[in-house]
C-alpha cells in the first residue's frame, strides 16, 4: 500500500450505517455515508487527484523557494552573516509561490465536495478510526524525519565554516 493510499483511507470508516467518507478540513466532525461501491471509487479517485496536487504544490514550492532564496542572497552579498535575512526571503519567496495556488486548489476542493455527497447523507462522526490513528503515525514519522534531516544538515553546515 502506498502513501497516498494511506491518507486517502484515513477519511474512510466502516459503521453500523454502513460506509462512511469523512473529509478533510471540516471542522464539524461530520460523515458522509457513500451508497455505492462506484461512489467510493469516485471520491477516492478525486481525493488522490487532490493530496497529489496538494504535495506538488508544497515539494516544488520548497524547492524553488530554496533555489531562488539562494540566488537572490548571495546577490545581496555576505550571506554567510545574515542568517535572519536568508530565511526572511525564503519565507517570502515560498509565500507568493506557494500561496495563491494552495488558495485556489483549497477553493475547487471545497466546492467539489458537495458534488459527492448530500446533506441527507450526512452523519455525526465521533472519535478516530484505526486508518486516522495509522495516518497520525505517519505524519508524525515524517515530521520526525524532517526534524532529524535538517539537523543534520545544520551539523552539516556549521562543519565545513
Amino acid at each position: 500500500m502506498s502513501l497516498l493510499d494511506t491518507i486517502v483511507d484515513a477519511n474512510f470508516r466502516s459503521e453500523t450505517a454502513g460506509r462512511i467518507v469523512v473529509f478533510p478540513g471540516d471542522r464539524r466532525h461530520r460523515g458522509y455515508v457513500v451508497s455505492s461501491e462506484s461512489e467510493e471509487l469516485k471520491i477516492r479517485s478525486f481525493l488522490k487527484m487532490f493530496y497529489s496536487a496538494h504535495f506538488s504544490i508544497l515539494a516544488l514550492g520548497i524547492l524553488l523557494s530554496s533555489a531562488w532564496a539562494t540566488d537572490i542572497h548571495h546577490l545581496l552579498g555576505r550571506p554567510e552573516e545574515r542568517l535572519v535575512r536568508t530565511v526572511g526571503v525564503f519565507i517570502g519567496i515560498y509565500f507568493l509561490l506557494v500561496g495563491l495556488p494552495y488558495l485556489l486548489l483549497w477553493r475547487s476542493y471545497k466546492k467539489a465536495l458537495l458534488s459527492f455527497v448530500s446533506p441527507q447523507d450526512e452523519v455525526s462522526v465521533s472519535g478516530r478510526s484505526a486508518s486516522q490513528q495509522r495516518l497520525l503515525f505517519v505524519r508524525v514519522a515524517v515530521i520526525a524525519s524532517a526534524i532529524l534531516m535538517m539537523f543534520g544538515l545544520f551539523l552539516l553546515v556549521q562543519a565545513k565554516q
